[in-house]
Protein backbone atom coordinates (compact mmCIF):
# COMPACT_ATOMS: atom_id res chain seq x y z
CA UNK A 1 0.00 0.00 0.00
CA UNK A 2 1.27 3.86 -0.59
CA UNK A 3 -0.51 6.28 0.77
CA UNK A 4 -1.11 9.33 -2.18
CA UNK A 5 -2.93 11.96 -0.14
CA UNK A 6 -4.92 12.26 2.88
CA UNK A 7 -6.44 15.84 2.84
CA UNK A 8 -8.50 17.72 5.20
CA UNK A 9 -11.89 19.22 3.20
CA UNK A 10 -14.27 19.69 6.32
CA UNK A 11 -14.75 19.71 10.06
CA UNK A 12 -13.49 15.91 11.03
CA UNK A 13 -13.77 15.17 7.35
CA UNK A 14 -11.21 13.62 5.11
CA UNK A 15 -10.47 12.88 1.53
CA UNK A 16 -7.83 10.02 1.08
CA UNK A 17 -6.59 8.41 -2.05
CA UNK A 18 -4.45 5.39 -2.01
CA UNK A 19 -2.68 2.49 -4.11
CA UNK A 20 -2.37 -0.86 -4.13
CA UNK A 21 0.19 -2.40 -6.05
CA UNK A 22 -0.22 -4.66 -8.82
CA UNK A 23 1.65 -7.53 -6.96
CA UNK A 24 -0.80 -7.68 -4.05
CA UNK A 25 -3.36 -6.56 -5.97
CA UNK A 26 -2.77 -10.11 -8.21
CA UNK A 27 -2.39 -12.00 -5.23
CA UNK A 28 -6.08 -11.19 -3.99
CA UNK A 29 -7.64 -12.34 -7.58
CA UNK A 30 -5.95 -15.64 -7.10
CA UNK A 31 -7.51 -15.63 -3.79
CA UNK A 32 -10.78 -14.90 -5.04
CA UNK A 33 -10.48 -17.54 -7.72
CA UNK A 34 -9.33 -20.02 -5.14
CA UNK A 35 -12.44 -18.81 -2.85
CA UNK A 36 -14.95 -18.85 -5.87
CA UNK A 37 -13.84 -22.12 -7.90
CA UNK A 38 -15.48 -24.94 -6.14
CA UNK A 39 -18.96 -23.08 -6.89
CA UNK A 40 -18.13 -22.45 -10.54
CA UNK A 41 -19.13 -25.01 -13.41
CA UNK A 42 -17.66 -24.68 -16.77
CA UNK A 43 -18.54 -27.14 -19.65
CA UNK A 44 -16.39 -30.29 -19.89
CA UNK A 45 -14.48 -29.44 -16.42
CA UNK A 46 -16.11 -30.98 -13.09
CA UNK A 47 -17.48 -28.45 -10.65
CA UNK A 48 -14.60 -26.89 -8.91
CA UNK A 49 -11.98 -27.41 -11.38
CA UNK A 50 -12.04 -25.14 -13.69
CA UNK A 51 -8.74 -23.19 -14.51
CA UNK A 52 -8.72 -19.79 -13.88
CA UNK A 53 -7.39 -18.73 -17.60
CA UNK A 54 -10.60 -20.55 -18.69
CA UNK A 55 -13.00 -18.75 -16.17
CA UNK A 56 -11.55 -15.50 -17.51
CA UNK A 57 -12.33 -15.92 -20.99
CA UNK A 58 -15.69 -16.66 -20.37
CA UNK A 59 -16.73 -14.07 -17.86
CA UNK A 60 -14.13 -11.58 -18.57
CA UNK A 61 -10.70 -11.28 -16.90
CA UNK A 62 -12.35 -8.90 -14.66
CA UNK A 63 -14.42 -11.52 -13.02
CA UNK A 64 -12.50 -11.62 -9.38
CA UNK A 65 -11.67 -7.63 -8.94
CA UNK A 66 -14.52 -7.09 -6.90
CA UNK A 67 -14.34 -9.93 -4.76
CA UNK A 68 -10.26 -9.15 -5.08
CA UNK A 69 -10.99 -5.50 -3.95
CA UNK A 70 -12.77 -6.54 -1.05
CA UNK A 71 -9.59 -8.72 0.32
CA UNK A 72 -7.25 -5.84 0.08
CA UNK A 73 -9.13 -3.16 1.02
CA UNK A 74 -9.68 -3.46 4.79
CA UNK A 75 -5.97 -3.67 5.56
CA UNK A 76 -4.75 -1.25 2.83
CA UNK A 77 -7.66 1.42 4.72
CA UNK A 78 -6.19 0.94 8.13
CA UNK A 79 -2.17 1.14 6.82
CA UNK A 80 -3.72 4.47 5.17
CA UNK A 81 -5.36 5.68 8.13
CA UNK A 82 -1.96 5.05 10.35
CA UNK A 83 0.63 6.67 7.66
CA UNK A 84 -2.39 9.94 7.82
CA UNK A 85 -2.16 9.45 11.86
CA UNK A 86 -5.97 10.26 11.64
CA UNK A 87 -8.57 7.92 13.28
CA UNK A 88 -11.67 6.99 11.50
CA UNK A 89 -15.13 6.98 13.27
CA UNK A 90 -17.14 5.98 10.42
CA UNK A 91 -17.04 4.05 7.24
CA UNK A 92 -15.19 4.81 4.42
CA UNK A 93 -17.82 6.73 1.86
CA UNK A 94 -17.89 8.07 -1.69
CA UNK A 95 -15.34 5.29 -2.44
CA UNK A 96 -13.88 5.98 -6.23
CA UNK A 97 -12.16 3.69 -8.14
CA UNK A 98 -9.64 4.69 -10.28
CA UNK A 99 -7.74 2.31 -11.90
CA UNK A 100 -8.14 -1.31 -10.99
CA UNK A 101 -6.23 -3.97 -12.88
CA UNK A 102 -3.34 -6.90 -12.53
CA UNK A 103 -1.26 -4.96 -14.17
CA UNK A 104 -1.19 -1.70 -12.56
CA UNK A 105 -2.96 -2.25 -9.22
CA UNK A 106 -5.57 -0.23 -8.07
CA UNK A 107 -5.84 3.80 -7.47
CA UNK A 108 -8.50 4.75 -5.11
CA UNK A 109 -10.21 7.58 -3.00
CA UNK A 110 -12.82 7.92 -0.35
CA UNK A 111 -14.24 10.61 2.17
CA UNK A 112 -13.77 9.40 6.00
CA UNK A 113 -15.18 11.08 9.53
CA UNK A 114 -12.83 11.28 11.77
CA UNK A 115 -12.37 11.43 15.68
CA UNK A 116 -13.17 15.16 16.31
CA UNK A 117 -10.15 17.61 18.14
CA UNK A 118 -12.35 18.68 21.68
CA UNK A 119 -10.82 20.70 24.55
CA UNK A 120 -12.48 19.89 28.36
CA UNK A 121 -12.70 23.50 29.65
CA UNK A 122 -11.80 22.09 32.79
CA UNK A 123 -11.84 18.55 34.42
CA UNK A 124 -10.09 19.84 38.25
CA UNK A 125 -11.73 21.27 41.07
CA UNK A 126 -15.38 20.76 39.33
CA UNK A 127 -18.07 21.70 41.72
CA UNK A 128 -21.19 19.44 42.17
CA UNK A 129 -24.38 19.04 44.67
CA UNK A 130 -24.11 16.42 47.27
CA UNK A 131 -27.08 16.03 49.68
CA UNK A 132 -25.84 15.43 53.92
CA UNK A 133 -26.60 12.07 54.88
CA UNK A 134 -28.66 12.19 57.91
CA UNK A 135 -31.09 9.78 59.77
CA UNK A 136 -33.97 10.70 61.63
CA UNK A 137 -35.84 9.23 64.18
CA UNK A 138 -38.75 8.65 61.76
CA UNK A 139 -36.77 6.84 59.11
CA UNK A 140 -35.90 4.53 61.94
CA UNK A 141 -39.44 4.39 62.79
CA UNK A 142 -40.66 3.71 59.73
CA UNK A 143 -38.28 0.93 58.65
CA UNK A 144 -39.52 -0.92 62.11
CA UNK A 145 -42.85 -0.87 60.88
CA UNK A 146 -41.46 -1.99 57.88
CA UNK A 147 -39.99 -4.89 59.66
CA UNK A 148 -43.04 -5.42 62.05
CA UNK A 149 -45.36 -5.27 58.85
CA UNK A 150 -43.21 -8.38 57.15
CA UNK A 151 -43.75 -10.14 60.52
CA UNK A 152 -47.18 -9.30 60.53
CA UNK A 153 -50.53 -12.65 60.27
CA UNK A 154 -53.63 -12.41 59.32
CA UNK A 155 -56.31 -13.37 61.48
CA UNK A 156 -59.72 -14.31 60.59
CA UNK A 157 -62.44 -12.02 61.61
CA UNK A 158 -66.15 -13.59 61.89
CA UNK A 159 -67.95 -11.29 65.13
CA UNK A 160 -68.14 -7.94 63.57
CA UNK A 161 -68.66 -5.81 60.11
CA UNK A 162 -66.37 -5.09 58.08
CA UNK A 163 -63.95 -1.91 59.16
CA UNK A 164 -61.60 0.19 57.39
CA UNK A 165 -58.07 -1.52 56.62
CA UNK A 166 -59.96 -4.88 57.00
CA UNK A 167 -58.69 -7.14 54.59
CA UNK A 168 -61.51 -8.93 53.15
CA UNK A 169 -62.42 -11.67 50.82
CA UNK A 170 -65.38 -11.27 47.80
CA UNK A 171 -66.78 -12.40 44.99
CA UNK A 172 -68.00 -9.70 42.87
CA UNK A 173 -69.50 -9.18 39.47
CA UNK A 174 -69.86 -5.97 37.18
CA UNK A 175 -72.85 -4.84 34.96
CA UNK A 176 -73.65 -1.89 32.93
CA UNK A 177 -77.36 -1.79 32.12
CA UNK A 178 -77.77 -4.69 32.81
CA UNK A 179 -75.41 -6.27 31.02
CA UNK A 180 -71.90 -7.99 32.32
CA UNK A 181 -68.69 -6.61 30.83
CA UNK A 182 -65.62 -8.57 30.37
CA UNK A 183 -62.95 -8.16 33.22
CA UNK A 184 -65.86 -7.30 35.73
CA UNK A 185 -66.00 -10.89 37.55
CA UNK A 186 -63.80 -12.69 40.47
CA UNK A 187 -64.02 -14.51 42.93
CA UNK A 188 -62.47 -15.54 46.28
CA UNK A 189 -60.70 -11.91 45.44
CA UNK A 190 -58.41 -10.22 48.25
CA UNK A 191 -59.49 -6.70 48.35
CA UNK A 192 -57.77 -4.19 51.16
CA UNK A 193 -60.25 -1.43 52.09
CA UNK A 194 -58.93 1.96 51.94
CA UNK A 195 -56.34 0.65 49.37
CA UNK A 196 -57.67 2.74 46.58
CA UNK A 197 -57.01 -0.50 44.59
CA UNK A 198 -60.64 0.10 42.74
CA UNK A 199 -62.41 2.79 41.36
CA UNK A 200 -63.73 5.35 43.79
CA UNK A 201 -66.74 4.45 45.75
CA UNK A 202 -66.39 0.81 45.39
CA UNK A 203 -64.52 -0.15 48.63
CA UNK A 204 -66.48 2.62 51.11
CA UNK A 205 -69.66 0.50 50.14
CA UNK A 206 -68.41 -2.88 51.61
CA UNK A 207 -67.91 -1.42 55.12
CA UNK A 208 -70.65 -2.37 57.32
CA UNK A 209 -71.11 -5.79 56.05
CA UNK A 210 -70.94 -8.85 57.68
CA UNK A 211 -69.61 -12.56 56.65
CA UNK A 212 -72.04 -13.91 54.52
CA UNK A 213 -73.79 -10.63 52.90
CA UNK A 214 -74.97 -10.11 49.31
CA UNK A 215 -75.25 -7.09 48.74
CA UNK A 216 -75.10 -4.70 45.46
CA UNK A 217 -72.58 -1.80 45.40
CA UNK A 218 -72.89 1.01 42.80
CA UNK A 219 -70.16 3.02 41.04
CA UNK A 220 -69.56 5.44 38.43
CA UNK A 221 -66.35 4.78 36.17
CA UNK A 222 -64.14 7.33 36.18
CA UNK A 223 -63.93 9.92 32.93
CA UNK A 224 -60.26 8.92 31.90
CA UNK A 225 -61.00 4.73 32.55
CA UNK A 226 -61.76 2.53 29.63
CA UNK A 227 -63.29 4.39 26.51
CA UNK A 228 -66.16 1.59 26.68
CA UNK A 229 -67.24 2.19 30.29
CA UNK A 230 -65.81 5.70 30.72
CA UNK A 231 -68.08 7.93 32.85
CA UNK A 232 -70.89 4.99 33.48
CA UNK A 233 -73.05 3.85 35.88
CA UNK A 234 -72.17 -0.15 36.97
CA UNK A 235 -73.61 -2.23 39.54
CA UNK A 236 -71.48 -5.00 41.34
CA UNK A 237 -72.92 -7.94 42.71
CA UNK A 238 -71.05 -8.87 45.74
CA UNK A 239 -70.21 -11.59 48.44
CA UNK A 240 -68.66 -11.80 51.15
CA UNK A 241 -66.79 -14.64 52.32
CA UNK A 242 -64.30 -13.72 54.61
CA UNK A 243 -63.16 -11.02 56.68
CA UNK A 244 -59.20 -10.61 57.79
CA UNK A 245 -56.93 -8.32 60.06
CA UNK A 246 -53.50 -8.12 59.62
CA UNK A 247 -51.59 -8.62 63.69
CA UNK A 248 -48.29 -7.20 64.46
CA UNK A 249 -45.57 -8.74 66.46
CA UNK A 250 -45.08 -6.68 69.31
CA UNK A 251 -41.73 -4.84 69.45
CA UNK A 252 -39.74 -6.02 72.23
CA UNK A 253 -36.50 -8.09 72.99
CA UNK A 254 -37.95 -11.01 71.51
CA UNK A 255 -38.25 -9.25 68.62
CA UNK A 256 -35.13 -8.05 68.28
CA UNK A 257 -33.86 -11.82 68.87
CA UNK A 258 -35.84 -13.42 66.03
CA UNK A 259 -33.95 -11.12 64.02
CA UNK A 260 -30.70 -13.26 64.88
CA UNK A 261 -28.30 -10.28 65.22
CA UNK A 262 -29.71 -8.18 68.29
CA UNK A 263 -30.31 -9.10 71.90
CA UNK A 264 -32.42 -5.57 72.50
CA UNK A 265 -35.13 -2.97 70.91
CA UNK A 266 -32.44 -0.73 71.65
CA UNK A 267 -29.56 -2.76 69.92
CA UNK A 268 -31.62 -2.96 66.80
CA UNK A 269 -33.01 0.67 66.62
CA UNK A 270 -28.99 1.49 66.58
CA UNK A 271 -28.56 -1.28 64.14
CA UNK A 272 -31.66 0.14 61.75
CA UNK A 273 -29.90 3.56 61.85
CA UNK A 274 -26.05 2.55 61.10
CA UNK A 275 -27.41 0.45 58.13
CA UNK A 276 -29.72 3.38 56.85
CA UNK A 277 -27.27 6.02 57.40
CA UNK A 278 -24.64 4.09 55.24
CA UNK A 279 -26.98 3.46 52.82
CA UNK A 280 -27.83 6.81 52.70
CA UNK A 281 -23.75 8.32 52.37
CA UNK A 282 -23.47 5.43 49.46
CA UNK A 283 -26.17 6.86 47.91
CA UNK A 284 -25.59 10.40 48.14
CA UNK A 285 -21.42 9.48 47.19
CA UNK A 286 -22.71 7.54 44.15
CA UNK A 287 -25.53 10.89 43.19
CA UNK A 288 -22.28 12.85 43.88
CA UNK A 289 -19.92 10.98 41.45
CA UNK A 290 -22.80 10.83 38.82
CA UNK A 291 -23.25 14.78 39.36
CA UNK A 292 -19.35 15.32 38.76
CA UNK A 293 -19.34 13.05 35.89
CA UNK A 294 -22.25 15.37 34.07
CA UNK A 295 -19.91 18.43 35.12
CA UNK A 296 -17.16 16.85 33.13
CA UNK A 297 -19.57 16.34 29.73
CA UNK A 298 -20.72 19.53 30.03
CA UNK A 299 -17.24 21.11 29.66
CA UNK A 300 -16.89 19.61 26.71
CA UNK A 301 -16.33 21.59 23.40
CA UNK A 302 -16.06 21.11 19.95
CA UNK A 303 -17.70 19.83 17.09
CA UNK A 304 -18.57 16.07 17.48
CA UNK A 305 -19.83 14.14 14.49
CA UNK A 306 -23.15 13.35 14.24
CA UNK A 307 -21.84 9.14 13.54
CA UNK A 308 -20.14 9.08 16.24
CA UNK A 309 -23.72 9.32 18.44
CA UNK A 310 -25.33 7.05 16.22
CA UNK A 311 -22.83 4.34 16.58
CA UNK A 312 -23.21 4.36 20.12
CA UNK A 313 -27.01 4.68 20.12
CA UNK A 314 -26.85 1.38 18.37
CA UNK A 315 -24.26 -0.21 20.48
CA UNK A 316 -26.49 0.51 23.26
CA UNK A 317 -29.98 -0.59 22.03
CA UNK A 318 -28.01 -3.76 21.22
CA UNK A 319 -26.88 -4.65 24.18
CA UNK A 320 -30.10 -3.70 25.79
CA UNK A 321 -31.69 -6.25 23.19
CA UNK A 322 -29.04 -9.04 23.78
CA UNK A 323 -29.57 -8.57 27.59
CA UNK A 324 -33.20 -9.07 27.05
CA UNK A 325 -32.57 -12.23 24.85
CA UNK A 326 -30.85 -13.65 27.75
CA UNK A 327 -33.89 -13.51 30.09
CA UNK A 328 -36.03 -14.87 26.51
CA UNK A 329 -37.51 -12.04 25.91
CA UNK A 330 -37.17 -9.65 22.53
CA UNK A 331 -37.01 -5.68 22.66
CA UNK A 332 -40.28 -5.08 21.16
CA UNK A 333 -42.49 -7.34 23.15
CA UNK A 334 -40.88 -5.65 26.56
CA UNK A 335 -42.02 -2.34 25.45
CA UNK A 336 -45.09 -3.46 24.50
CA UNK A 337 -45.31 -5.05 28.32
CA UNK A 338 -43.80 -1.72 29.56
CA UNK A 339 -46.48 0.32 27.65
CA UNK A 340 -43.43 2.32 26.10
CA UNK A 341 -42.90 3.64 22.46
CA UNK A 342 -40.20 2.71 21.11
CA UNK A 343 -39.37 6.21 19.41
CA UNK A 344 -39.30 7.42 23.01
CA UNK A 345 -36.83 4.60 23.99
CA UNK A 346 -34.66 5.36 21.14
CA UNK A 347 -34.56 8.95 21.79
CA UNK A 348 -33.85 8.10 25.52
CA UNK A 349 -30.45 5.78 24.16
CA UNK A 350 -29.68 8.87 21.69
CA UNK A 351 -29.62 11.02 24.47
CA UNK A 352 -27.24 8.72 26.68
CA UNK A 353 -24.66 7.68 23.45
CA UNK A 354 -24.30 11.86 23.28
CA UNK A 355 -23.40 11.77 26.71
CA UNK A 356 -21.11 8.47 26.35
CA UNK A 357 -19.51 9.65 23.55
CA UNK A 358 -18.44 13.31 25.29
CA UNK A 359 -17.34 11.48 28.34
CA UNK A 360 -15.32 9.05 26.36
CA UNK A 361 -13.59 11.94 24.41
CA UNK A 362 -13.26 13.65 27.59
CA UNK A 363 -11.44 10.83 29.67
CA UNK A 364 -9.17 10.14 26.05
CA UNK A 365 -7.99 14.04 26.37
CA UNK A 366 -7.48 13.46 30.02
CA UNK A 367 -5.59 10.66 30.11
CA UNK A 368 -3.13 12.07 27.56
CA UNK A 369 -2.94 15.55 29.47
CA UNK A 370 -2.29 13.30 32.77
CA UNK A 371 -0.09 11.11 30.98
CA UNK A 372 -1.99 8.42 33.12
CA UNK A 373 -0.82 4.58 32.23
CA UNK A 374 -2.16 1.40 33.67
CA UNK A 375 1.35 -0.49 36.02
CA UNK A 376 1.97 -4.05 35.18
CA UNK A 377 0.86 -4.51 38.55
CA UNK A 378 -2.45 -3.00 38.25
CA UNK A 379 -2.79 -5.20 35.08
CA UNK A 380 -1.79 -8.54 37.11
CA UNK A 381 -4.29 -7.61 39.73
CA UNK A 382 -7.52 -6.64 37.32
CA UNK A 383 -6.37 -10.22 35.57
CA UNK A 384 -6.73 -11.81 38.98
CA UNK A 385 -9.69 -10.15 39.99
CA UNK A 386 -11.12 -10.93 37.05
CA UNK A 387 -10.35 -15.19 36.88
CA UNK A 388 -12.01 -14.54 40.61
CA UNK A 389 -15.03 -13.36 39.43
CA UNK A 390 -15.67 -15.88 36.68
CA UNK A 391 -13.90 -18.93 38.38
CA UNK A 392 -11.19 -19.14 35.42
CA UNK A 393 -7.53 -19.83 35.03
CA UNK A 394 -5.94 -16.49 35.56
CA UNK A 395 -4.00 -17.55 31.62
CA UNK A 396 -7.20 -18.49 30.27
CA UNK A 397 -8.87 -14.81 31.05
CA UNK A 398 -5.61 -13.43 29.46
CA UNK A 399 -6.28 -15.25 25.91
CA UNK A 400 -9.67 -14.17 26.12
CA UNK A 401 -8.78 -10.45 27.19
CA UNK A 402 -5.96 -8.28 25.82
CA UNK A 403 -3.79 -7.20 27.96
CA UNK A 404 -3.67 -3.50 26.17
CA UNK A 405 -7.58 -3.61 26.70
CA UNK A 406 -7.06 -4.31 30.71
CA UNK A 407 -4.70 -1.61 30.41
CA UNK A 408 -6.78 1.13 28.77
CA UNK A 409 -10.05 0.15 31.29
CA UNK A 410 -7.69 0.96 34.07
CA UNK A 411 -6.53 3.91 33.00
CA UNK A 412 -10.35 5.16 31.96
CA UNK A 413 -11.14 4.26 35.38
CA UNK A 414 -7.67 6.36 37.04
CA UNK A 415 -8.34 9.34 35.19
CA UNK A 416 -12.63 9.58 36.08
CA UNK A 417 -11.36 9.00 39.43
CA UNK A 418 -8.54 11.74 39.48
CA UNK A 419 -12.01 14.03 38.26
CA UNK A 420 -14.10 12.88 40.95
CA UNK A 421 -11.26 13.18 43.74
CA UNK A 422 -10.50 16.87 43.07
CA UNK A 423 -14.33 17.66 43.15
CA UNK A 424 -15.57 20.09 45.33
CA UNK A 425 -19.12 19.25 47.30
CA UNK A 426 -21.69 21.96 47.37
CA UNK A 427 -25.04 21.70 49.11
CA UNK A 428 -28.11 21.58 46.85
CA UNK A 429 -30.14 24.73 45.91
CA UNK A 430 -33.08 23.59 47.76
CA UNK A 431 -31.23 23.25 51.13
CA UNK A 432 -29.57 26.29 50.65
CA UNK A 433 -33.31 28.22 49.88
CA UNK A 434 -35.07 26.30 52.88
CA UNK A 435 -32.29 27.90 55.31
CA UNK A 436 -32.79 31.45 54.04
CA UNK A 437 -36.62 30.87 54.54
CA UNK A 438 -35.77 30.03 58.35
CA UNK A 439 -33.58 32.35 58.77
CA UNK A 440 -36.17 34.95 57.62
CA UNK A 441 -38.31 33.09 60.15
CA UNK A 442 -36.52 33.41 62.89
CA UNK A 443 -36.13 37.13 62.28
CA UNK A 444 -39.66 37.44 63.14
CA UNK A 445 -41.77 35.75 60.57
CA UNK A 446 -43.53 32.94 61.86
CA UNK A 447 -41.33 29.81 60.57
CA UNK A 448 -43.26 27.04 58.51
CA UNK A 449 -43.37 23.78 60.09
CA UNK A 450 -40.77 21.59 58.39
CA UNK A 451 -41.56 18.70 55.96
CA UNK A 452 -41.75 15.35 56.91
CA UNK A 453 -38.60 13.63 55.16
CA UNK A 454 -39.74 10.98 52.78
CA UNK A 455 -39.13 7.85 54.66
CA UNK A 456 -36.54 5.24 53.74
CA UNK A 457 -37.25 2.41 51.98
CA UNK A 458 -33.88 0.23 51.93
CA UNK A 459 -34.17 -2.79 54.74
CA UNK A 460 -31.51 -3.57 56.92
CA UNK A 461 -29.32 -6.69 56.20
CA UNK A 462 -30.82 -8.94 58.24
CA UNK A 463 -34.02 -7.68 57.54
CA UNK A 464 -33.85 -8.41 53.83
CA UNK A 465 -32.48 -11.63 54.70
CA UNK A 466 -35.48 -12.53 57.11
CA UNK A 467 -38.02 -11.29 54.25
CA UNK A 468 -35.76 -13.80 51.20
CA UNK A 469 -36.31 -16.62 54.13
CA UNK A 470 -40.07 -16.20 54.63
CA UNK A 471 -40.47 -16.15 50.94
Amino acid sequence: MSLVSANKTETNTYAVELSISAEDFKAAVQQAYMKQRKSIVLPGFRKGKAPRQMIEKMYGKEVFYEDALEIVFPSNVEAAYAEAGITPVDQPKDIDVKTMSVEEGVVLSFNVTVKPEITVKAYKGLTAEKEDAKVTKADVDHEIEHMLERGSRLIDVDDRAVKDGDITVIDFEGFVDGVAFEGGKAEKYNLTIGSGSFIPGFEEQIIGHKIGDEFDVNVTFPAEYAPELASKDAVFKIKLHEIKVKELPELDDEFAKDLGEYETVAELKKGIEEDLLKNKQDTAQKNFENAVVDALIENVEGEIPECMYDTKAEELINNYSQRLSQQGIDLDTYLMYMGAEKSVFEAQMREQAVSEVKLDLAVEKIIAAEDIKASDEAVEEEYAKMAETYSMDVEKIKQIVPASMVSADIARRDAIKLVIDSAKAKKPAAKKAAKAKKEEAAEGEEAPAEAKKPAAKKTTKKAAEKEADAE
